[in-house]
């Protein structure tokens, strides 16, 4: 059984195409990290799952319930939306407790309960009391996630999760989101190619509304990834920098990029690039301090397979 699984999924707004015919499936007990460029329809998917809007076409299917917004499989689903909304006159507690326990139908002490435990698993029990409309952005996007596990969810869909929070903030949730799999099959968007790596199981990456990888980490990186080199010469950032703009404009370079005396070079791949590189390392009239192949990065597949960075 998969936890989620979409067959021919379309979803059009006018003459847009948000979604053009996605077919995926999410094994469970796993983190899914779904990315793609701005407007690819990764939240647009996200909704779907949620049944929160209905797909132009095709089906999804969460926990092998057909989803709509009518579905019993919204009972197994917790949701964060980009921006979580709140009635912000609330305390954490107040809305977690009272609020979302009552909308889910839960009895009163079993909703108190688990919002005590929830506010605690986000860092927020010291604020749980204090009103919403104080929260940080990064405070919220906690309470968001507290709320998505109200239910106790099979099946977690998390859009940007980590996007508002600070830097300790971010590890701390990078950390719980990877210990919630043991609880729930978590499906996450995300801009931050560091996340992805760091936390997901499985990757897959979406472009115009198309899936044009679905893999695990380790597999996708071996698969998509270009060579890519790594170049630390002994001189000045100047000198450094007027070679790799040479480098740039090479046969078989696809990409450079440079931070003091070190130059990161991605090729295209074919039988000549690794040769031309050495070349054109050794003409340098530098000290080469360091050359090697570096491990391929999530941004150097994202690059070869959408045409562009995830950052641009």
């Amino acid at each position: 059984m998969k936890a989620l699984r979409t067959e021919g999924l379309r979803k059009t707004y006018g003459t847009v195409k948000a979604l053009d015919g996605l077919d995926l499936a999410v094994e469970p007990g796993t983190v899914f990290g779904f990315l793609g460029p701005n407007g690819a329809g990764k939240t647009t998917t996200l909704k779907i799952l949620a049944g929160l809007t209905r797909p132009t076409g095709g089906q999804a299917w969460v926990m092998e319930e057909p989803v709509s917004p009518e579905s019993r499989a919204r009972e197994v689903i917790g949701y964060l939306p980009e921006e979580p909304r709140f009635y912000t006159w609330m305390s954490a507690r107040e809305f977690l407790a009272r609020f979302v326990g009552g909308l889910l139908g839960m009895p009163r002490r079993e909703a108190a309960a688990r919002a005590d435990e929830l506010l605690e698993r986000v860092g927020l029990q010291e604020s749980a009391r204090r009103r919403i409309a104080g929260f940080s952005r990064g405070m919220r996007q906690r309470l968001g996630l507290a709320q998505a596990l109200m239910n106790h969810p099979q099946v977690l869909l998390l859009d940007e999760p980590v996007s508002a929070l600070d830097p300790g903030g971010r590890r701390d949730m990078l950390e719980l989101i990877g210990r919630l799999k043991a609880e729930a099959t978590v499906f996450m968007s995300t801009h931050i190619l560091d996340d992805v790596e760091r936390v997901c199981d499985t990757i897959g990456i979406l472009n115009h509304g198309r899936l044009v990888a679905l893999e695990e980490r380790e597999a996708l990186l071996s698969r998509y990834a270009v060579p890519v080199y790594e170049v630390e010469f002994e001189a000045t950032p100047e000198a450094v920098a007027a070679w790799a703009q040479k480098a740039t404009g090479e046969p078989n370079v696809v990409g450079v990029e440079v931070s003091g005396s070190h130059v990161r070079v991605r090729l295209d791949g074919s039988g000549l690039a690794r040769a031309g590189l050495q070349r054109l390392v050794l003409a340098a009239g530098m000290t080469v301090v360091r050359y090697e192949i570096a491990r391929p990065s999530l941004e150097d597949v994202f690059l070869r397979l959408t045409g562009h960075a995830l950052r641009d």
